[in-house]
């Protein structure tokens, strides 16, 4: 089969890895071992990995998920394993660095909906996948990765967003919640719609951490609405509190992992020069 990466995947991994080169090979060896028909490429795709729809053998539809080492296929399959589709797509087997994951819509996420019920669907959602994590597991802690983001951010003395937002966190993990598995990166274009159930998680960065940790991405969707709006900065408290009292989570520490995941992922657009991004998402955290 003739195969082309999609090309927001080629532009995000760039040089960074010789794992592009040998994704032809590897599509091809996935797909003849387990005996797919591949029906086409998703694209534009996510930018750390690549899904194609397939039909299995007896004719079934499935996803074909390929990513690289460094994108942690091992910790995604460990949580899908952990769900056993329990609000996120199924896997139904796997390989090294390959999942084949029950068939959703992928064109049709959350985002597609009116934001009030987007919001409403997401909770839903994002509630189930909130359980205790196996014994022995291996997923890094929301503690460890904050940790390592921090060290990435610029200095505080010369950012007071920067100070307030590391401030916050060090008073969150000082006192952390309770550990549940997380998804890690959960927000409304990470939901897309199913046949088994109507919406279903994807994409998970699985995290061990407090259920605020995994509502803070959330809070931002659809940031640039926020930001072109008059009633944006209202708007934006207004949603922390409805998903805090829904979710029954605590109003300040979903506050203070929502400014730190803002001006860590706002800091982080503008070392990768993605500056329009940065302007919208620091923009937010300064009204938190």
């Amino acid at each position: 089969m003739a195969f082309e990466p999609p090309q927001r995947l080629v532009r995000a991994l760039g040089d960074r890895t010789e794992w592009l080169g040998h994704l032809p090979e590897t599509v091809r060896e996935a797909v003849d071992r387990r005996k797919l028909d591949v029906e086409r490429v998703v694209a534009p795709g996510g930018r750390s990995s690549v899904v194609l729809l397939v039909r299995q053998a007896d004719g079934t539809p499935a996803a074909l998920k390929l990513a690289p080492p460094a994108a942690a296929p091992a910790l995604e399959h460990a949580a899908l394993t952990a769900w056993n589709g329990w609000g996120s797509v199924r896997l139904l087997d796997d390989g090294d660095g390959e999942l084949l994951l029950e068939r959703l819509h992928p064109e049709v996420s959350l985002r597609s909906l009116p934001e009030a019920k987007a919001l409403l669907e997401a909770a839903g959602t994002v509630r189930r996948l909130w359980i205790e994590p196996p014994a022995g597991h291996a997923f890094e802690t929301v503690a460890a990765r904050t940790a390592r983001q921090a060290a990435a951010m610029p200095s505080p003395d010369e950012e007071p967003l920067v100070a307030a937002a590391l401030a916050a966190r060090e008073e969150l993990v000082a006192a952390p919640g309770e550990v549940r598995l997380l998804h890690g990166n959960f927000r409304q274009g990470k939901v897309l719609s199913g046949d088994r159930v109507p919406w279903l998680a994807v994409g998970p960065e699985p995290v061990a951490g407090e259920p605020a940790y995994d509502l803070a991405r959330l809070v931002r969707d659809r940031v640039e609405d926020l930001v072109a709006s008059s009633s944006g900065a209202s708007a934006t408290r207004r949603r922390l509190t409805r998903l805090a009292d829904a979710l029954e989570v605590d109003r300040d520490r979903l506050r203070g992992w929502t400014l730190f995941r803002a001006v860590e992922s706002g800091t982080r657009a503008l070392r990768e020069r993605r500056h329009a991004e940065a302007e919208l998402t620091l923009e937010f955290a300064s009204w938190l």
